[in-house]
């Protein structure tokens, strides 16, 4: 059982990483596309404004990507805690090889603290190219520290305080990714666009330009994340110290 565990495992994560990696590079080929279409000259800021077919387009594809990211990882995993840490471990090797592919492609980003914007919905996520890099290591250690475990034939609980960690870090990262469109916007509502509203879907964004990155509190988020990645090891070595004591 333990060998058929093994082996299951580490071919999931083999199909998992060879599935992250074709999602990056088809991500990286849309934006080539639509870099090509709007951006000939290269990317910069403020966006172009796209007709709202195809700005309507490109809001599901992001929505699709993260559904096909979160299916992957349920269906590849065996209970909550492997499904979780599947998921996110697609998710930060789609990311990361979108980069990589965008660099072979493209060459750009110019370094690692170029701007980016990450994601569009329901505001835009902007950010210097390393941070979401930063991320997605950080998933993937938490990923690998849960499949190791597996490994050991440890059964692995995240406990609802590991949950509420790993949430509220989420949450403030997301917050310091779209602080600086919120000041921009001034806090005002109508920057939001909505299936009511008159203006073309991201008409807020047309002379928007990121000033600057709140990277105190995105180390907050980190350290949160990390605290939650250290919660989660250290209950999985004290699973292990007790089931060594049992024997």
């Amino acid at each position: 059982m333990a060998l058929l565990s093994l082996h299951h495992l580490r071919r999931s994560l083999l199909w998992l990483t060879l599935f992250s990696i074709a999602m990056g590079f088809l991500e990286s080929a849309v934006v080539i596309y639509l870099r090509a279409l709007y951006y000939p000259h290269g990317f910069q800021f403020p966006l172009v404004l796209m007709p709202n077919t195809m700005a309507g387009v490109e809001l599901l594809r992001e929505a699709a990507t993260i559904v096909m990211l979160a299916s992957i990882g349920i269906v590849a995993g065996r209970n909550t805690a492997q499904r979780f840490s599947f998921f996110i471990y697609s998710f930060a090797v789609w990311d990361i090889f979108y980069y990589v592919f965008l660099k072979l492609f493209l060459d750009w980003p110019e370094s690692l603290f170029t701007w980016d914007i990450l994601f569009l919905i329901p505001v835009p996520w902007v950010g210097p190219v390393i941070a979401p890099c930063i991320v997605s290591f950080t998933m993937i250690v938490l990923t690998l520290i849960i499949i190791f475990a597996a490994e050991k034939e440890n059964h692995i609980t995240i406990s609802l305080t590991q949950w509420l960690l790993l949430l509220t870090g989420s949450l403030v990262l997301i917050v310091s990714f779209t602080e600086d469109y919120f000041h921009y916007a001034h806090g005002n509502l109508h920057s939001i666009w909505t299936p009511q509203s008159k203006e073309e879907i991201y008409f807020a964004i047309e002379h928007y330009v990121p000033q600057s990155f709140n990277w105190i509190l995105f180390c907050a988020a980190e350290v949160i994340l990390l605290l939650a990645v250290y919660s989660i090891n250290r209950t999985i070595q004290v699973a292990k110290k007790n089931s060594v004591a049992k024997t």
